[in-house]
């Protein structure tokens, strides 16, 4: 084991958690063989996503509530639920009106979605909101193979780039399905903007004027690479490699103001910073270059230490405002990493894209880097890069100094913990007959119960990519099933033979609730979506929503998603809150792998613990099948 967090993710080969993407894996090794078409034509035929029936949602919320709320508070809930759903009342106004809403939108929940847990999320996007994926490390150890693997890199986004201006991507299929290509198209040239209450995301691919360059950062120093030639021509990895050498050449470490550090604050802050910063038309002209570019290529300096570890939150964070924290755009879509020291990563901002887009996009970029290169042709010189200026106020200055001292509590803070389990994969699992994503959410579930001696909320992103405009759903993953299960499995007065049972029902629960998520059928959006309409609608907030039941509900201990690889690469997020577990994971035909983020600062919380834990959890489930294992059917194996 080494030690080393909007999360819609993607199990491919059964429908699972958040989807299956049959038809295709964009990667560069397959797709020569796959049926190319013009992606957005196949988008109006997409369904829209149906409106829950409100009994249903009703229903299922308070079975849902059962493990983790007390006996009374249940029975004042049940008293709620049947006046908020009575025929004539609120909960009925309410349904009606989404229901209005859903027929003149193209989906009434991304909508929401977007809202609550992005662009009206005042929390820093560092952290809290961003996601990150770490590439397989490359083996330079100096500045010349940095820049000549950022130029393989860059040369690589084009090439995707190319398929999606082009719309020759493949359309994706889950279960038979197509699914909704749009994120795609939102991947590159796309940049979230602060706002005084709600921020924007701009997306500037398909303008009249569309970018042309992409934004490169080296010692905390901004530059504009065109990437085109005037023919049109993208540059070729020789001519790439030359503009970033004379990037670093002209940006040695230097008293330049960090202002990309402005953009790891929490949204107020940066929004009143932003505003101040664009009074300059200096500025202004920087900050549009760099919200315009197709992507950010990140030009490391090194990390205290290179380990897994260092290359989890070099990502996600930097490192602080002494290492490389600065050396962002955090709010660009798009932030491609490349340290000296071989380590390569991407940081991606959730509210443009989800992470089975992203994963996507990404394999076919390590995929692309590990081609032997081609011959190329001569390189004609081209002009200097132009370097972004700014003029920093008085004022502004003072926000660069909360900015760091904000990153580096952010940076300190965190925790990660990354394991390989390498004692059995999904192979194992299917000779049992079990669902390996369920089979690991209720060891991830009996890991936390032996930890706390209780239930928790907690939940697994789903994809709504079926859907037209889909982006996320929830799984509510703890279950009276569930906890039935895990509170069973020490208990030395329980069979083996029924704590198998019991497994095996957990399991039927959650694949059950696992399809209803990803057909639309989502609990928590529904519910969080009818409170809203209350909002807007001007309603008095129903009890339903006030009630300490539905606080409980919403208050997650466990975030977990399930995110493969086809290139290798180790997704992750941050906590989305303070006192959160965010567990990300994929598993392959030998092992599972694990990373697990938390908050230092929530001491109840122990990400080392957790992973160990969790671990002894996994083989002792497989244990208890072994022991449990029918005659006939051990022979088998």
């Amino acid at each position: 084991m080494l030690r080393i967090c909007t999360r819609t993710m993607v199990n491919f080969g059964v429908l699972y958690p958040c989807g299956l993407v049959k038809s295709c894996h964009l990667v560069k090794s397959v797709s020569a063989s796959l049926v190319t078409g013009r992606y957005f034509t196949h988008q109006t035929g997409l369904p829209r996503m149906p409106v829950p029936p409100l009994q249903q949602t009703c229903e299922r919320y308070l079975s849902l509530l059962e493990p983790i709320v007390e006996v009374d508070e249940l029975k004042r809930t049940k008293a709620l639920v049947e006046e908020f759903q009575k025929a004539g009342g609120v909960g009925e106004r309410l349904q009606r009106c989404l229901e209005i809403r859903a027929q003149n939108t193209d989906n009434w929940n991304t909508r929401y979605v977007l809202h609550i847990d992005y662009t009206g999320n005042r929390k820093p996007v560092v952290v809290y909101s961003n996601v990150g994926t770490t590439f397989p490390r490359q083996d330079f150890r100096d500045k010349q193979g940095q820049t000549r693997c950022a130029a393989r890199i860059i040369a690589a986004v084009l090439e995707f780039k190319n398929m999606i201006d082009n719309e020759t991507l493949p359309v994706e299929y889950m279960g038979g399905n197509p699914l909704c290509m749009k994120q795609y198209s939102q991947l590159l040239s796309s940049c979230r903007i602060p706002g005084p209450e709600v921020d924007s995301v701009v997306y500037h691919a398909k303008s009249s004027n569309p970018p042309k360059h992409m934004t490169v950062v080296h010692n905390s120093q901004f530059f504009v690479l065109e990437v085109y030639n005037s023919d049109g021509t993208p540059l070729t990895v020789d001519q790439l490699y030359v503009q970033l050498e004379k990037i670093c050449n002209s940006s040695p470490e230097s008293d330049a103001e960090p202002v990309g550090l402005l953009t790891t604050m929490d949204r107020d802050s940066w929004s009143k910073a932003f505003i101040s910063l664009i009074k300059d038309k200096t500025n202004e002209e920087s900050l549009s270059s760099i919200e315009r570019s197709i992507c950010t290529v990140c030009l490391d300096g090194p990390m205290p230490i290179a380990s897994d570890e260092s290359g989890v939150l070099r990502v996600l964070h930097g490192g602080g405002s002494e290492w490389n924290s600065a050396n962002r755009w955090f709010d660009k879509t798009l932030q491609l990493i490349v340290g000296e020291d071989g380590t390569l990563g991407c940081n991606l901002s959730h509210a443009a894209a989800d992470a089975i887009v992203f994963m996507a996009f990404l394999d076919y970029i390590v995929l692309s880097i590990k081609e032997p290169e081609k011959m190329q042709s001569v390189v004609e010189p081209l002009p200097m890069p132009q370097k972004l200026h700014f003029n920093i106020t008085p004022d502004i200055n003072k926000d660069i100094g909360k900015a760091k001292q904000s990153i580096d509590i952010l940076a300190q803070d965190l925790d990660v913990s990354v394991m390989v389990f390498n004692h059995f994969g999904k192979n194992v699992l299917k000779a049992h007959k079990m669902s390996p994503d369920a089979f690991i959410q209720m060891a991830i579930q009996l890991a936390y119960y032996r930890m706390y001696q209780r239930c928790c909320a907690s939940y697994e992103a789903a994809s709504l990519r079926t859907f037209r405009d889909g982006r996320v759903a929830t799984i509510s993953t703890t279950t009276s099933a569930s906890a039935a299960f895990i509170k069973a499995f020490d208990d030395p007065k329980k069979q083996n033979t029924e704590k198998v049972y019991l497994l095996k029902e957990a399991i039927k629960v959650h694949r059950s609730n696992t399809n209803l998520a990803v057909s639309g059928q989502d609990v928590e959006g529904h519910l969080k979506v009818l409170a809203l309409q209350a909002v807007e609608e001007k309603i008095s907030m129903p009890d339903i929503f006030t009630d300490v039941s539905y606080h409980k509900f919403l208050d997650y201990r466990l975030s977990t998603s399930q995110v493969p690889s086809r290139a290798g690469c180790l997704p992750y997020a941050g906590p989305a809150t303070p006192n959160l577990y965010d567990m990300c994971y994929y598993h392959t035909s030998d092992k599972i792998i694990f990373v697990v983020t938390a908050c230092h600062s929530c001491k109840e919380n122990n990400v080392a613990q957790l992973v160990q834990v969790l671990e002894d959890a996994m083989l002792d489930m497989r244990a208890l099948l072994e022991e449990t294992r029918e005659p006939t059917e051990a022979n088998a194996y």
